[in-house]
């Protein structure tokens, strides 16, 4: 039996796969080199397939899993720019709740990354600021166990 996908279904389909791929990798607790590089390629499928079909919450999500990706393999200026770039869209699409906290844990992370402590602390502020107003008491759990797992070490 063959199942036909509008070219929609099929970007809807290959984003959600990249995206689970991805926190697959995320979740390793150890990685190796090629790992790495696959993530952040499923990273960037992922973010380019919602990008073809998704709304703002898909492309601030999307920005926002690439730069994971890139702090998590120490290249601090991409997962700034990317970071930048979820929290840009939340603002212009007036996206709250857990993704815009998420949106300042990207930034928060990513300066920590680049060795910018002061920077780091104001959106990591802002992060738990944000988390206040998550709604949902299990986003805001998650929420809270992904910020502190930044640990800086300045």
């Amino acid at each position: 039996m063959k199942i036909e996908l509008t070219l929609a279904e099929w970007h809807k389909n290959q984003a959600i796969t990249c995206f689970n791929e991805t926190w697959e990798l995320i979740d390793k607790k150890e990685r190796t080199t090629e790992e790495d590089l696959l993530m952040i390629h499923k990273a960037h499928a992922s973010c380019y397939h919602w990008g073809e079909i998704g709304e703002s919450l898909n492309r601030a999500r999307g920005e926002w899993l690439v730069s994971r990706v890139y702090s998590l393999t120490n290249q601090a200026d991409s997962a700034l720019y990317h970071a930048q770039r979820s929290f840009n869209e939340c603002l212009s699409s007036g996206i709250k709740d857990v993704n815009l906290a998420f949106a300042y844990e990207a930034l928060s992370h990513a300066y920590l990354k680049k060795g910018q402590q002061a920077m780091y602390k104001k959106y990591y502020r802002l992060a738990l600021e944000a988390s206040e107003s998550i709604h949902e008491s299990a986003n805001k759990t998650y929420f809270l166990e992904e910020l502190h797992k930044i640990k800086p070490r300045f």
